[in-house]
């Protein structure tokens, strides 16, 4: 079976994830939305949600550092430092041309690789209406049963590496 076949289309939303004044004070909650885990964070007045696990290696998004990159609002991602736009899910690298007379960093896109979802408040309660976009995304990988296992796998190898380094 392929991998991108595990993206199910979004059921119809807009599904509640909570009251907007304790959204606000949170700044970022973990919410479960038609079986798909989510983050939806609160910064600078604006809402965003986004597939929680990072499109990389399944790493939780919850703790990462909001910046700005190339004029671009993100996410840096905790575990690989990855960084990706909230709007759009764009990831983005950094690169100099080795072959510039004087090579300049400027940032560049991945593409999407984070499946980033709509919010909207009404009276007060905010809703997430999961994308619609029927394409494969990378995150989607960590949102299936393969990518589920991959995680826990992942955890577990690093909770073995930080003991390791405890007893030495």
């Amino acid at each position: 079976m392929e991998e991108h076949a595990e993206y199910k289309e979004a059921a119809a939303g807009p599904h509640f994830v909570g009251r907007k004044e304790d959204l606000i004070k949170d700044k970022r909650s973990f919410r479960t939305v038609e079986g798909r885990d989510i983050l939806v964070l609160h910064h600078q007045g604006i809402f965003y949600a986004l597939d929680f696990h990072c499109y990389h290696a399944g790493g939780p998004l919850q703790n990462g550092d909001i910046e700005e990159f190339g004029g671009k609002l993100c996410i840096v991602c905790p575990k690989h430092k990855y960084k990706i736009c909230l709007a759009d899910g764009e990831g983005l690298y950094k690169y100099k041309d080795p072959r510039a007379p004087e090579p300049t960093p400027r940032w560049l896109s991945k593409g999407i690789k984070q499946r980033v979802h709509t919010v909207t408040e009404t009276d007060g309660d905010v809703y997430v209406t999961l994308s619609s976009f029927s394409h494969f995304i990378d995150s989607d990988y960590f949102q299936g049963e393969k990518g589920k296992i991959e995680r826990e796998r992942l955890e577990a190898e690093e909770a073995v590496r930080k003991s390791k380094k405890k007893t030495c």
